[in-house]
């Protein structure tokens, strides 16, 4: 596959503030539109599949949005026969969408990514190992905000981001011990993994790049590579010692539409060749995917959510 060099994809990311949310159309909008246009959850059927656990409002001394917090048990962790068990846990943004169209911000089936009922089918089948998955709401208004790692000042009405630091400690120094201390999880970063899409995909890779100790499985869905011209290649490249993170990293060939999905595609292809620059190998520890046809939105994301989770966390071999 051909890669554009740097100097020929520069240009075409430096889009003006309003072309630059179009092309993150869905998901980066939330942030306006969640307080006034977001249903109501008690008008719509919870569709919450296997034992999922709420911990509601939870507080953050590092960000000032409370925020729910669902988790996801695997169909052994009762069982009396298993009760010494621990077991891998997986931390995705945007919670509201992850389980329950009753929560997520678009209505009905294609709202949310079915997560619950995918770790049902591939723990019952054996293709993944048993695990916990933890989704954190995101914090409406405030959300670019805390997923990105600089600021942007072309975006102008969330206040231009830069807080995923803050974020990250959130999730590293708060929100993780309580899941430990609460859970029967396996605490180690080869059996913590972290994920999410959009800005979501970038609060993902930085944050596991800031928290290797921590973090050692990443899910970047349709990353948000353009924010603040390229501020994550950025970052990527400025490692300085890889991390034995295994990564996967996505993006649909019609993310943005007929006129901006290459677009997307080439900053997913910069990033790809980032992290191979740094030392990841694709193939290996890498894992590149161009979803045809895919765009911005979690019916797509819920549709190789299946594949993310087999590769992340793939069963034991007998």
């Amino acid at each position: 596959m051909n890669l554009l060099p740097f100097d020929t994809v520069l240009p075409l990311v430096l889009l003006s503030a309003a072309v630059a949310t179009f092309v993150d159309s869905r998901l980066e909008e939330i942030a306006a539109a969640l307080p006034a246009q977001a249903p109501a959850a008690s008008a719509r059927p919870h569709t919450l599949t296997g034992q999922i656990r709420t911990h509601v409002t939870f507080h953050s001394q590092f960000l000032p949005t409370d925020r729910d917090v669902l988790v996801y048990l695997p169909p052994s962790y009762d069982d009396p026969k298993y009760a010494s068990r621990r077991y891998s846990v997986l931390y995705l943004h945007d919670g509201q969408n992850v389980f329950d169209s009753a929560t997520s911000f678009i209505p009905g089936p294609d709202g949310e990514w079915h997560a619950d009922e995918a770790a049902e089918r591939l723990i019952a089948a054996g293709v993944i190992e048993p695990l916990i998955i933890v989704a954190v709401g995101n914090a409406g208004a405030e959300r670019a905000n805390e997923y990105t790692l600089t600021r942007d000042p072309g975006f102008g009405p969330t206040g231009g981001g830069g807080k995923a630091d803050l974020y990250g400690r959130l999730l590293v120094e708060e929100l993780k011990p309580l899941m430990d201390r609460t859970y029967r999880t396996r605490t180690g970063p080869q059996d913590t993994g972290l994920g999410g899409s959009s800005f979501g995909g970038l609060a993902t890779l930085a944050i596991g790049l800031d928290h290797p100790e921590t973090f050692g499985k990443l899910a970047v869905v349709s990353p948000s590579v353009w924010w603040d011209r390229l501020a994550i290649v950025r970052r990527v490249r400025k490692v300085a010692n890889k991390p034995p993170a295994r990564i996967w990293l996505d993006m649909g060939t019609n993310e943005g539409g007929a006129e901006y999905s290459q677009t997307g595609l080439n900053n997913a292809r910069l990033l790809r060749r980032a992290l191979v620059g740094r030392g990841w190998n694709e193939g290996g520890d890498l894992k590149y995917v161009e979803a045809e046809g895919a765009g911005h939105n979690e019916k797509a994301w819920a549709a190789r959510f299946s594949d993310i989770l087999a590769y992340l966390f793939p069963a034991a071999k007998k």
